[in-house]
């Protein structure tokens, strides 16, 4: 599946070919502070289909609980988080489903970290909500 992204001002943007079966829900505490919400959504994208086509993403190396070094990329401008890579490799990406055009049709299809799921993030379909605030 083509996408398209971008950073929320839009001075980031992107195309990638991915695979919308490998939309994947991360419970983990460095997302959760990482996006400031219960967890992050993303999708794989291999890198020889990944195409910046505008902007320089600033970045933040984190290390995770197994050790292993991840490369944050975000605006500098806005703050969105764009995607994610390993230090060193490059092959893989993981795209911030929240940045693609296409979000609507990237359901995720796994979770993972979810020891560190926040109790109330698994079920809030019985909240009330509000068409627009």
């Amino acid at each position: 599946m083509r996408v398209r992204g971008s950073c929320h001002c839009g001075g980031v943007r992107y195309e990638a070919e991915v695979d919308p079966e490998r939309v994947t829900i991360c419970h983990c505490t460095d997302c959760q502070q990482l996006t400031g919400s219960a967890f992050r959504v993303t999708v794989r994208a291999l890198q020889k289909d990944f195409v910046l086509l505008a902007g320089s993403p600033a970045t933040y190396v984190k290390t995770g609980e197994s050790g292993a070094r991840r490369v944050q990329a975000f605006c500098s401008n806005c703050g969105s988080p764009l995607y994610t890579h390993g230090v060193g490799n490059t092959d893989t990406y993981g795209l911030r489903v929240g940045c693609i055009e296409q979000r609507r049709e990237l359901v995720p299809r796994n979770q993972v970290w979810c020891r560190s799921a926040l109790d109330w993030a698994t079920d809030i379909s019985e909240l009330p909500g509000r068409e627009r605030e």
